[in-house]
């Protein structure tokens, strides 16, 4: 155990390490080479940047035809069918989220006065059916208080 009441010097004790190297300079490194001008245009003319395309209304409905023809026919997966149209899965996804069935296009509004009279037909018909509802339910009531004796 050391002895706490020692006071000798510090310095004698964290003597300097002769082996240790002093901390060596970073190398350093030469400029980067620039790019001249015709390197540059070069590598633009490589990778022109992608300029989003807008479809109209119409191809939408056109691109989304084929590839429903496409996925219907078995000519290959739903996936090959959008690869082949030149879109995005995510674009077709929009597209077929925002696009009206093609049942429902076709189908025109019924005049107001076939509307009403539609409504009224519905209405009375409801109300017989809660009739019928309403009496087989009082008798099956009726027939479990017999049972149970409860009358």
């Amino acid at each position: 155990m050391a002895d706490e009441s020692n006071t000798g010097s510090i310095a004698a004790a964290v003597a300097p390490n002769a082996d240790a190297k002093a901390p060596t300079t970073k190398k350093k490194r030469s400029p980067r080479h620039r790019k001249t001008a015709a390197e540059m245009g070069r590598a633009l003319s490589e990778a022109p940047a992608a300029k989003p395309r807008r479809y109209s209304e119409q191809e939408r409905k056109e691109k989304l035809k084929l590839i429903e023809t496409q996925v219907s026919e078995s000519k290959g997966t739903l996936k090959d069918a959008i690869k082949s149209a030149g879109i995005s899965e995510q674009t077709y996804y929009q597209w077929k989220r925002t696009a009206k069935p093609v049942g429902q296009q076709a189908e025109k509004p019924l005049p107001a006065g076939e509307e009403l009279a539609d409504l009224v037909r519905l209405e009375e018909e409801n109300q017989r059916l809660r009739t019928i509802l309403a009496e087989k339910l009082r008798a099956e009531n009726a027939e479990l208080r017999k049972r149970l004796g409860l009358d």
